[in-house]
């Protein structure tokens, strides 16, 4: 695999996952207890042996670069690395990225000069597990210029997505981005016949992309370099059809876009339940993240059901359910915590007893009710505080805390006084 250089693609402000991206990039996000967004397509990357990888990012990278220093340290005899790409203001252009396509043009100074006769081109902000040999393989065997990784997808997910439309032979003839429910009904379904998966999917009659490509070398530095489109879903590519090769690879397991702070919650709840459609527990293929060495959770008196709990945790006479426990997590006394993401820590309390006692401890305190709750890293909820958005609001902003879709989100490095309701 030694042909393919990957490109990672960072991308924007994150707004729809503010505030979890009001410190850090979308890729930095953390998820599961203990990893990153960025860990997923690294380590699948990691897995299929292509080991030249940049990341493109500009907007709040400190952190995302900081974990990747520590975390991804490659042999020095391998070549592999895995890299940072920031947006910079060069003497040809003083712009930030403008969009997908757009960070990969600029980017193209610094990555064109490496040996590769395909790029692969991935989203920092998806949760899934992909066999990228199958996906190159696929991509060669086809004889394409371009291959875009698509799964069929119901009505009600079409419209956020880019919906691709096939000629009787296959052959990728229309890209759709986030078309309408008019226009998905004139379409009526994107499913080419005879596709491997039409029969399984009755449910699912459109076909969307993943945000997930491979280039082959030369269609890409052309594409960069004369169209003059800032992104690959709205612009690059459906300039491309009728001039080049694009094909479809049909992938056929679990994948979420986790870019807006519902489909963040909800895939991070969805990890506790038995069955998942995906977890980070597999025999062959780990998702790798920065090893910490942190001892195991201390647990007295509890009752845990449905729950993820990571390491370094201390979880005292309290009830967690449906609920994800992340590293360095102190939950005291008398707490209730259900279908809530806690985040973690980076440190654990230290400090003088004078300075502690002036503000909440670190973690949750004592006697405290969350619901529906995510609480960013470091934040500290004070005793008795009641986290449950009783009264339904769907959008508000909070001393320390908003709320977004419903879903109370604590801010990080947040403190909750004691007694807070919300």
């Amino acid at each position: 695999m030694n042909d393919v250089l990957t490109l990672i693609l960072g991308g924007g402000r994150g707004t729809r996952l503010y505030p979890l991206t009001h410190t850090r990039s979308k890729p930095a996000v953390p998820i599961g207890g203990k990893y990153r967004l960025i860990d997923v397509p690294i380590s699948n990357c990691l897995h299929a042996a292509l080991q030249r990888i940049f990341v493109l990012t500009q907007f709040n990278s400190a952190s995302l670069n900081r974990h990747i220093a520590q975390t991804y340290r490659l042999d020095l005899f391998s070549k592999g690395f895995v890299d940072i790409l920031a947006a910079e203001q060069t003497a040809d252009s003083s712009n930030w990225f403008q969009g997908t396509a757009d960070a990969v043009r600029q980017a193209a100074r610094h990555f064109m000069g490496y040996d590769a006769d395909y790029y692969l081109v991935l989203a920092g902000d998806h949760l899934y597990r992909m066999d990228f040999d199958e996906l190159v393989d696929a991509h060669i065997d086809s004889n394409a210029d371009i291959t875009i990784a698509a799964k069929p997808v119901p009505v009600e997910e079409a419209s956020s997505m880019g919906i691709l439309l096939f000629d009787r032979q296959g052959q990728i003839v229309g890209f759709e981005e986030k078309p309408d429910q008019a226009r998905l009904a004139a379409i009526g379904g994107s499913i080419p016949a005879g596709a491997a998966f039409a029969s399984a999917a009755p449910d699912c009659p459109f076909v969307a992309s993943m945000g997930i490509y491979v280039f082959s070398r030369e269609i890409l530095l052309d594409l960069i370099a004369t169209q003059p489109g800032v992104d690959f879903g709205g612009e690059i590519i459906p300039a491309a059809l009728g001039r080049h090769r694009v094909h479809a690879y049909f992938y056929r397991g679990y994948w979420a876009d986790v870019g807006t702070v519902r489909s963040y919650y909800e895939s991070n709840i969805q990890l506790t339940r038995r069955g998942a459609p995906f977890n980070f527990f597999h025999p062959r293929r780990p998702i790798y993240t920065h090893p910490r060495f942190l001892p195991a959770s201390k647990v007295f008196d509890c009752r845990i059901d449905e729950a993820i709990v990571a390491e370094g945790g201390y979880l005292d006479h309290c009830t967690v359910r449906e609920s994800v426990v992340g590293i360095r997590t102190t939950i005291a006394r008398g707490s209730e915590v259900t279908r809530s993401v806690l985040i973690g820590a980076d440190v654990y309390d230290e400090g003088d007893a004078a300075t502690r006692d002036a503000q909440p401890h670190l973690g949750v305190g004592r006697d405290v009710v969350l619901d529906r709750v995510i609480v960013d890293k470091n934040a500290r909820i004070g005793d008795g505080s009641r986290l449950v958005n009783e009264r339904g609001v769907a959008e508000a902003d909070g001393p320390g805390y908003a709320i977004r879709d419903g879903i109370i989100v604590v801010y990080k490095n947040a403190v909750i006084p004691p007694g807070t309701v919300v």
